[in-house]
């Protein structure tokens, strides 16, 4: 028998689902890697099938997946990934969803309901994945639902940057839109050296994505009023918290959200006379029909790669955010 060789190389591999490809192509850019190509099919009866070209015996496998529409497809997609990872014996396998799927079903909000957020978590665990990566979770008790690291990255560095070289602290009002995002709009107000107004609205349980704005603490006339959140999905929160800071007499409504999920209709929505400019990142694609003159998108993969860099070579991704993540 010959004498086994122990090197303690480790080896990178980056895959990526079909929901957001560039992405991912970016953030292996970003790494100085490629990709490793998968073949990815959908059978005649919807069957996802998905086989790696290469070996990926002993590597440290990165997942990455948009979790756009349709969603349930990119999620199974996914997890057939993860699986096809366990069987060919990776040593590592890291879920990279930078809009992790679910993520609003994070609790029971009446009886009889799902914690759907939950699921997900214990299908990536039963899948075969040892560690979930993410931008901005809706909701931090997610990270606790899986049993395993979790990597809660946040979009704001990247936002922020684009802010700070445009926006002038003296007129500035920071926006939460509603009282669940007073803690994170509270640290933009800290960073950027501006006031904090907070938006009081109420959601009709039984009327999904259906929001009346109520009222508005904090000084808002006069000032461009920028408002964060983690997420626009059909655009009505912001819409109706724009024209009432307007109607309050903001000069300038810019919105900054760190995914992009548009649903119809949103563009259409988000071009309103009431907001001047939004930006976003691209943790979710956002394909040309959806994208409008008053939007800017910013890049998500330099973050990403370094994250993914940071969990490679065993360092500190809470480094990357001064201690705060």
């Amino acid at each position: 028998m010959s004498e086994i060789k122990i090197t303690g190389q480790k080896r990178l591999v980056i895959v990526s689902g079909r929901a957001h490809p560039q992405l991912a192509i970016d953030v292996a850019e970003e790494l100085g890697s490629e990709l490793v190509h998968t073949d990815a099919r959908t059978f005649a009866n919807g069957e996802i099938y998905a086989r790696y070209d290469e070996s990926v015996r002993g590597c440290d496998a990165f997942v990455i997946q948009s979790h756009t529409n349709p969603i349930n497809e990119w999620l199974m997609e996914q997890l057939i990934m993860v699986d096809a990872l366990k069987r060919a014996s990776a040593k590592r396998i890291t879920v990279v969803s930078p809009f992790y799927p679910y993520a609003r079903q994070d609790k029971k909000g009446r009886g009889r309901e799902p914690i759907s957020a939950k699921l997900v978590a214990d299908l990536y665990k039963a899948a075969g994945a040892d560690r979930i990566m993410s931008v901005d979770l809706h909701a931090a008790q997610i990270q606790g639902f899986f049993d395993g690291p979790v990597d809660h990255l946040f979009a704001m560095p990247v936002l922020l940057e684009h802010f700070q070289s445009i926006l002038d602290p003296e007129t500035l009002t920071v926006v939460s839109p509603d009282m669940g995002r007073v803690r994170v709009a509270d640290i933009w107000s800290d960073k950027l050296g501006a006031p904090l107004a907070i938006i009081h609205k109420r959601r009709d349980p039984l009327v999904p994505n259906k929001v009346t704005v109520h009222e508005i603490i904090g000084p808002v006339d006069g000032r461009v009023c920028l408002i964060v959140d983690d997420m626009i999905d059909t655009g009505g929160t912001i819409v109706k918290a724009a024209e009432a800071l307007k109607a309050a007499g903001a000069t300038k409504v810019i919105v900054a959200a760190t995914h992009a999920i548009f649903s119809h209709p949103a563009s259409e929505l988000l071009q309103s006379a009431s907001i001047d400019s939004v930006v976003v990142t691209d943790t979710l694609p956002i394909p040309p029909e959806k994208r409008f003159p008053t939007l800017t998108v910013l890049p998500i993969a330099p973050l990403l790669a370094r994250a993914i860099h940071e969990v490679f070579d065993d360092g500190s991704v809470t480094s990357m955010f001064d201690g705060a993540a």
